[in-house]
């Protein structure tokens, strides 16, 4: 049973940058599937309100819990564990990086969507 709750809290790790990589680039896809934004906005206003706000994930509790039940305390050497959760809970974040991460993900998907609105304006033109 243990092994299925570490297999779920890695799987969790995984959806989890998943989503932060689709948060910060799937203003770029819905450039060329438009209709794709009608589930990246609401994903990227969360995405940005979780960094401006400070909250944590809902997906980290989660993860905890299955690392628990299955008898983990920490961390150890496999690959999930060692590369992939470094990137979403980096050991010496701020409150002042969060924050620069928010603005970020916020630029990049505006950018993003100017894109999007340009070609939308430019195919009207023809």
């Amino acid at each position: 049973m243990k092994t299925i709750y570490a297999f779920l809290a890695d799987s969790i790790v995984v959806l989890h940058l998943l989503f932060i990589l689709f948060v910060v680039s799937g203003g770029f896809l819905a450039l060329k599937w438009p209709k794709l934004m009608y589930l990246h906005i609401p994903t990227a206003v969360w995405g940005v309100y979780i960094e401006f706000s400070g909250k944590i994930c809902p997906l980290t509790p989660l993860e905890n819990w299955f690392r628990y039940k299955g008898g983990q305390l920490g961390y150890e050497g496999d690959f999930i564990e060692r590369y992939i959760i470094p990137i979403i809970y980096p050991v010496n974040l701020t409150r002042d990086m969060q924050i620069t991460l928010g603005v970020a993900a916020l630029v990049i998907n505006m950018l993003a969507y100017s894109l999007f609105l340009y070609q939308l304006k430019k195919r009207r033109r023809r």
